[in-house]
């Protein structure tokens, strides 16, 4: 059963996929910042961006908290690699 409620797991989902296609697209604005590692990555985020989108209305509170404490590092994670790739 899929079940997708506008709530704030589809919402993070979402957003996490947006910023996982563009990190992507980041290979082909400026080849030189991207590494073969983001493909790899990218595969990744949108799987997790997918299970998000198509179970997270079955999350709980504090669940959906973890979740959003793991993008949130995950995204500065990434921020922080492709700052010191333009170094």
């Amino acid at each position: 059963m899929i079940n997708i409620i506008v709530e704030p797991a589809l919402l993070i989902g979402v957003t996490f996929a947006i910023v996982m296609l563009s990190l992507y697209s980041l290979r082909f604005v400026n080849p030189e910042l991207a590494s073969e590692w983001d493909i790899f990555i990218t595969t990744l985020g949108l799987v997790y961006s997918s299970i998000l989108f198509i179970h997270g209305w079955r999350l709980d509170p504090i669940l959906l908290f973890s979740q959003v404490l793991l993008i949130f590092i995950t995204l500065s994670f990434c921020w922080i690699l492709i700052r010191q790739r333009e170094i």
